[in-house]
């Protein structure tokens, strides 16, 4: 495991702008295309859905029947 690791070291060291391999599932584009996020990606949009209020409609007749003090 020392020596793979030593050895990517090395290859980032010598690459320009040399980073380690984004393995992360948000950082992978083509699972993004079709729609597949990581755990917390997916969990921060249902929440977000979740949120959102939807404005009720009262019926005209409901309102005039009603009595005010």
């Amino acid at each position: 495991m020392g020596i793979v690791f030593a050895l990517m070291s090395i290859r980032i060291l010598l690459q320009k702008n040399g980073k380690f391999p984004n393995s992360h599932i948000g950082g992978n584009k083509a699972l993004n295309d079709k729609g597949i996020y990581c755990a917390t990606t997916q969990d921060k949009m249902a929440r977000k859905q979740a949120i959102t209020f939807k404005s009720l409609k009262l019926d005209t007749e409901y309102e005039s029947n009603t009595t005010s003090c």
